[in-house]
């Protein structure tokens, strides 16, 4: 959530900001007149308590000396009754500046490119040199099937479209895969490894700023009011809500599997085969939690943690900087981590690393203290998957795959998979 107190002192540059994501003001305009009125009622509302206080003072000394109070007395009902009126007409303005304030999005950092969309984005760097074959290479989900390592028919009898079952070293690789992540982020990144809850509450959805714009593309539980989380970004988040961090804890890491859940409306006939976009799919999450100064370098690190997964699975990827239009809804800046993936003949996006400033924490309410007794100041919260772990599959399926149907498992890999090699039986 945007600072109220800086849109109103910077607001051209606010509105130059949200305008740059080339999707309308996000009713951006309607906060000044609502802060104004706001304001305006504020002061109505403290001139009649004043001028209440002083009838309250009057009324013993004139019965004291004997007068009539009954002219004061309706005074002060009638007066009672405005500042009533007066503050329901608060508390709606304080509901339709909350209302209004969550379905604004970040402001993009200085650094973000201006553009329209994914052409826009800004190449940063490449790793590796994409993977050639002297034979005709096949998708991950062919491969899959071949080897019968991926069910897509079975999934679907399951649960329908968008859906895999895993089978034999194909439920092993996967669970290699998020093994292997896990285990490098804890020993060698610093991270704290969390299990979350797999559900979240409204409150936590709109911590991170999931609701209550996107809704419609959460899986919702009605009987609890729950939402099956589409990122454990939502979990780890929101394991600081409503906290004062002491600031020596700071920069503190966390990372976690879990399942994600997302409808992908909207999404149809984009990469809807195999393992790129399901409505379930594994994901190894990292989370951190700065001081503002140090968000940005703490973005570097973060995006190199993601990187190392790919460089010692040797596959070869790229790095892009999002441009505004296609930056995310809390985001102020976002790398997005692409991977090789032969059968698109591109690079294919496999972890998005951001800085949300203070947007989310000023949502979620999660501050720190520098010190006892100073100001308690909002966190900057960052996070990025690190990686993607179906999608990480997919690549290692389709930039290892042999002439005779084989897939070779990563040497990083071969510790956790009891083998060197994916053969059909």
């Amino acid at each position: 959530m945007l600072d109220i107190k800086r849109i109103r002192e910077d607001y051209e540059a606010v509105k130059k900001a949200i305008e740059s994501r080339n999707q309308g003001d996000f009713g951006l305009s309607q906060i000044p007149g609502l802060d104004s009125r706001r304001r305006e009622l504020l002061a109505e509302v403290e001139s009649k308590k004043n001028r209440q206080n002083q009838a309250s003072k009057e009324v013993p000394r004139l019965k004291k000396e004997g007068q009539d109070t009954s002219a004061l007395l309706a005074e002060m009902k009638k007066l009672s009754d405005e500042i009533r009126q007066l503050d329901l007409q608060v508390t709606e303005i304080d509901d339709k500046l909350k209302q209004t304030l969550l379905n604004i999005p970040n402001t993009p950092h200085a650094l973000v490119p201006l553009g329209s969309s994914d052409a826009d984005n800004q190449e940063i760097r490449r790793v590796g040199e994409v993977t050639q074959f002297d034979f005709e290479p096949k998708a991950h989900w062919d491969v899959g099937a071949d080897l019968d390592i991926l069910d897509f028919e079975r999934a679907s009898k399951i649960s329908g479209t968008r859906f895999t079952v895993y089978k034999g070293l194909g439920a092993r690789l996967e669970r290699s895969v998020l093994n292997f992540m896990l285990d490098l982020h804890t020993s060698e990144h610093g991270y704290q490894e969390i299990l979350p809850p797999f559900l979240a509450n409204r409150a936590a959805m709109t911590g991170t700023g999931q609701l209550p714009k996107f809704e419609e593309d959460m899986f919702h539980v009605p009987s609890k009011d729950f939402f099956l989380i589409p990122t454990a970004e939502v979990p780890l988040t929101n394991l600081r809500m409503d906290e004062i961090i002491d600031g020596s804890e700071l920069p503190a890491y966390y990372t976690a599997y879990t399942p994600c859940f997302r409808k992908e409306a909207g999404s149809a006939g984009r990469d809807t085969r195999g393992l790129i976009r399901q409505h379930q799919f594994n994901k190894v999450e990292l989370v951190k939690f700065t001081k503002p100064e140090d968000s940005y370098d703490e973005l570097e690190s973060l995006t190199a943690a993601a990187e190392e997964v790919l460089k010692r699975l040797q596959l070869p990827y790229r790095v892009v900087r999002l441009c505004s239009g296609d930056l995310g809804f809390s985001s102020a800046m976002t790398y997005d981590i692409e991977v090789w993936m032969p059968s698109y003949g591109r690079y294919v996006e496999i972890s998005s690393c951001s800085n949300f400033e203070s947007y989310q924490a000023r949502r979620a309410n999660i501050r720190f203290r520098r010190e006892a007794g100073s100001r308690a100041e909002f966190v900057h919260t960052l996070n990025g998957s690190g990686l993607a772990v179906g999608r990480t599959t997919a690549a290692i399926l389709e930039n290892n795959q042999q002439a005779d149907g084989s897939v070779l498992i990563p040497e990083a890999l071969q510790s956790y998979m009891k083998t060197d090699r994916i053969s059909a039986r």
